[in-house]
């Protein structure tokens, strides 16, 4: 983990669905001003993770931490709208509490998405309306960015443009970043530290370090090998570390 005072952290966070056990003692931390991603395989638990981290879901077991006044700002996985509902991007992002016009154009100006306050939500790309979600949550001045697959509807390139943008981001404002993605050949060399999920921490550290570690290629393979020539910055040192795999089971995420 980067220098600096931890803004959030899990011990033993156990979460449970329906009596099945999604998340198996978990333990993170997210210090400041650092890139941090979550992979792993469909039902692994990954985006339950997130929720439980911000607090919409309780653990069953366990505990979560967050620095107290830490501004979060999330984008989630999928934002259902109804599509005849007459919301301008405007008025979006103005949800939950009003901003300056001037602020607002400026966070759409630097995320790419000049020009579309007037415009309908529901008429959006799918590139656009990201970069919406995106602006509404660099409104909330975050300390911690928690982006759930921010590029699930985007392809390659635009994905690698998404993930250099935030990035940019981060530098710039100095926040932390936890991120899920299924976005291998991107994220990999986008991210200061990987964390591979399987309801548990399967193995962590630098992405050159996860690519390597067994409990990582038996989820993925090796077909990753090569990813990190796509893009790469330099990263900190890390501590790297894996664990044995547990046994596998259904959960959301």
């Amino acid at each position: 983990m980067r220098s600096g005072a931890a803004l959030l952290s899990a011990q033993g966070l156990t979460v449970r669905q329906g009596g099945a056990v999604v998340l198996d003692s978990v333990d993170l931390q997210i210090g400041g001003n650092e890139i941090v991603t979550i992979v792993g395989p469909n039902g692994s638990g990954k985006t339950t993770l997130l929720r439980a981290l911000l607090g919409i879901l309780p653990p069953a077991a366990g505990r979560v931490w967050r620095r107290p006044g830490l501004r979060i700002g999330y984008v989630p996985q999928k934002l259902a709208l109804e599509p005849m509902l007459p919301l301008t991007v405007g008025r979006f992002l103005d949800l939950p509490r009003r901003h300056a016009p001037d602020e607002r154009a400026r966070i759409c100006a630097r995320v790419g998405a000049k020009g579309l306050e007037r415009r309908q939500m529901a008429g959006l790309s799918g590139g656009q309306f990201q970069r919406v979600l995106l602006a509404r949550a660099l409104l909330m001045r975050p300390e911690i960015l928690i982006l759930d697959e921010p590029a699930q509807s985007l392809d390659q390139p635009g994905a690698a443009a998404f993930y250099r943008l935030v990035e940019d981001v981060r530098r710039e404002l100095g926040c932390a970043v936890l991120m899920v993605s299924h976005d291998l050949h991107v994220v990999m060399s986008a991210s200061d530290r990987v964390i591979c999920l399987n309801r548990h921490v399967c193995c962590q550290g630098s992405p050159e370090a996860v690519l390597e570690a067994p409990e990582y290629r038996g989820l993925f393979g090796s077909g990753t090998g090569g990813a990190l020539a796509l893009y790469r910055h330099e990263h900190d040192h890390v501590h790297d570390h894996g664990c044995p795999e547990r046994g596998r089971g259904e959960s959301n995420g």
